[in-house]
Parts: C-alpha cells; structure tokens; sequence
C-alpha cells in the first residue's frame, strides 16, 4: 500500500485549498490589485467586479440574493455580528435569545458576552444523545421577548445535521429572527434558505478548500427584511454593515471555492461517505467497544466521531501523529477533549449528549474531505486498530472488563 508521509484527517478545523481556487485567486495578488472601494478608475472596477462575481456565487449555494451577501473575516466574526447586531437592532422589541448547548463557540461565547453585559437572556437547549434540539424544545423556549434563534446546521465535533427547516418554519409562524451558524454545512448540504427559513446564515471559505481569513452573512433582504447594527465602524463599506477595504483576493477565492462546492456537492458527498463509512466499518470489525458519537444518519458526509474505551485519547493522538512511532507516517485527526489554561477537559458536546468523562476522553474525530483516498482510509484504520489494541494492552481496566468484572462497582468498594 502507497501513503503519502503525512495523511489529513482533520477537515473539520481547515482544509487545504483546491488549486483550482488558488489559480483563481493569484491574479488578485498582482496584476488585479485595485481597491474595490476605488470607483472612479480601472483597477477598482475590476476588483469590484471579481468581489460582485463572488457574491453572486455564494449566494447561489444557499438560494439567496447576491446584494445579501456580506463579506467579512470569518464565521466567527460572521456569527457575531448576526447576533449582536440583531440585538442592539430590536433591543426594543426583547431581548431574548435561544441557542442550542452544542452550538460552536463563535455563538456560545457571543451569547455569554451579551449576557454579561446585560444586554440579552439567553436560553440554551439541551439536546439529545445524538446532539439534535427538537422543535417542540424550541417552541417551548420562545417568550414574547424573544427575538433570535440560532441553531447551527450541523456540529463540527460530531457532524450532527439540525432540523433546520422545521426550527426555521417555526420562526416564521411566531414572527422571530433565525440566524444559523452553517460553517460546516455550506458547500457540503444542499441549503436553500427559502426552504429553511432562515433570515440569516454565517460561512466560511476554508472549510470547503478556500481560503482562511474571509466569510460571509447573508442577511435577508425581504420577507422580513433583516437590519443590524454594525459591529465595526468605518467607511461604510458592505451596506453599512461591515466597515474595512474587503480581502479581494480572499473573496475570490471564497467564491470559487462555493462554485466548485456546488457543482461537485452531490458526487463529492457520496464519495466522501464511502469513505467515512468503509473506515468506520474496518475499525468496528476489529475492536469492540467503538461508540459512534452523533447522530448515525443526520450528520455530515465526512465526519466520524468514535469513542475508544479504555484507552487515552490524547496517547491514540500521540500514536497516530508519529510522536509514538517516528518512522511511521503522521495521521492528523483530532481528540475530543479540549486544553484548558489548567486541565484536559472532556469536550462539552460530547458531555451534552450525556457522554461520560471516561468515554469522552477517549473520542477520536476523523473528518475525511475531498482529497483524501481510500488508500488512506485503509491505512489510518490499520493504524487505529494497532493503536488500540497496543494501547489497551496497557490497561488493567480492559483485562479487568475483559473478566466480567464491574469496573464502577469494584472502584466504589476501592474507596470505601
């Protein structure tokens, strides 16, 4: 078997960029440099109508208007003005927000900021142990202040897809804002925000092998018509609602790389869930004890998010990325716990779906993507199977559950 010296299997966090996208983007480095603000001569025309082109790009993904589209750093920034600007838009309408306990912390840590100033109160859904909110959760939730919900399309850890459409024909019926934080999915679900009913959807360019460092929010226009208050202040620039000279190489590159997104999805989603399945498959057909975290069929084409028992996640990581076996290739995947300033914790979307400390430390995240080859897939399965199995040699807990013996039990009576 051929494998490359490095094998990426991280998706999730970034991607690397198509060079088809890159190609599209060089010119905007040298040749095409203008300034799209600059309106009066050629250079700034021409960077205007690459920056109008890659609107209308983006837009096409997910059913919207061009005009709609607001480019910005990233999702994160794109998340927090869809849900401060909101806020302080209809600050005199409520103040009430709902969100999901999963949701990315781009929006968790956006709402707690507006919480400790005083300026929301925020309701976090619980979901259930395969990471979905229910409608009736969300109607349940809504109070007459309440003016934004924000549920995700799909969970970066576990891959977990929302029921948008349903949330967002709710959020029409009580006449509520729907903002939803569609990093993972844009490009990669089809999204089409009249059939979701959503007012307002964040992305990002390097998650669909784009460039970092450029975004969007798309903000109806009509039906409602969306108003927000800016978040960064300055020219004027994106209607009024993001001030700042615009990335015009970035842009481009974020919108060829939502072109090539949409055109490929439906090809590319089947083959990538070839993969992630057959990987899957080989690992559970060698190991017992292998939990799949997530939800088994509403969850991202690539995405697979396993539990271990008995063995460390942070030493299955060492193993897989070389640090264990030098001469071994490196495999870049990524653990389910999270480094604190002080302590490992175990990541709190896997403690949201009632995943204990023990199992969650052990979980593993494979996000497979467009390059990735089934060669790969067979020799990473290889790898985690050996790791397992080296790793578990090592526990006297696998031997001990191995035997029959009750682990919570026999510890309760270590400690008495």
């Amino acid at each position: 078997m051929s494998v490359p010296k490095r094998i990426y299997m991280d998706n999730h966090a970034t991607t690397p960029m198509d060079p088809r996208v890159l190609e599209a983007m060089l010119p905007y480095f040298g040749e095409h440099f203008g300034n799209a603000a600059s309106r009066n001569h050629s250079f700034g025309w021409e960077a205007e109508n690459a920056v109008d082109q890659a609107r209308e790009q983006v837009a096409d993904v997910i059913g919207g208007k061009p005009k709609e589209v607001i480019f910005l750093s990233g999702a994160t920034e794109s998340d927090n003005l869809a849900i401060k600007g909101v806020v302080e838009f209809y600050r005199d309408k409520g103040n009430h927000i709902i969100t999901a306990a999963t949701e990315h912390k781009a929006v968790l840590d956006t709402c707690k900021a507006l919480e400790r100033k005083k300026l929301a109160t925020v309701t976090y859904l619980q979901v259930d142990q395969q990471g979905r909110v229910s409608v009736d959760q969300v109607r349940e939730a809504i109070t007459d202040k309440t003016i934004l919900i924000s549920i995700m399309a799909a969970n970066n850890e576990i891959g977990t897809i929302q029921p948008v459409a349903e949330i967002g024909a709710l959020a029409k019926e009580k006449g509520i804002l729907f903002h939803t934080d569609a990093t993972q999915g844009f490009g990669k679900l089809p999204l089409d925000v009249s059939e979701l009913g959503v007012d307002l959807v964040s992305g990002t360019g390097h998650k669909i092998y784009g460039p970092k460092g450029c975004g969007f929010l798309w903000v109806r226009s009509k039906g409602p018509r969306v108003r927000l208050t800016a978040q960064m202040d300055g020219g004027g620039h994106e209607r009024g609602m993001r001030s700042g000279t615009l990335n015009v190489p970035g842009i481009v590159g974020l919108g060829t790389a939502a072109q090539i997104a949409k055109s490929e999805m439906t090809a590319e989603a089947g083959r990538v869930t070839a993969l992630r399945d057959r990987l899957h498959r080989l690992i559970t057909d060698e190991l017992d004890e292998v939990y799949l975290n997530g939800h088994p069929t509403h969850r991202l084409p690539g995405n697979l998010n396993l539990s271990f028992a008995y063995i460390e996640g942070e030493s299955m990581l060492m193993g897989l990325n070389g640090s264990a076996h030098g001469d071994l290739p490196a495999i870049a995947v990524s653990s389910g716990s999270a480094c604190t300033s002080a302590t490992l914790e175990p990541s709190y979307v896997l403690k949201a779906l009632g995943v204990g400390d023990e199992l969650a430390h052990t979980s593993i995240r494979f996000g497979l993507g467009r390059f990735n080859t089934e060669e790969e897939v067979d020799y990473v399965a290889e790898r985690v199977i050996s790791e397992v199995k080296r790793l578990r040699e090592l526990s006297p807990l696998y031997e001990m559950a191995k035997e029959g013996i009750d682990l919570k039990q026999y510890f309760a009576g270590v400690q008495h």
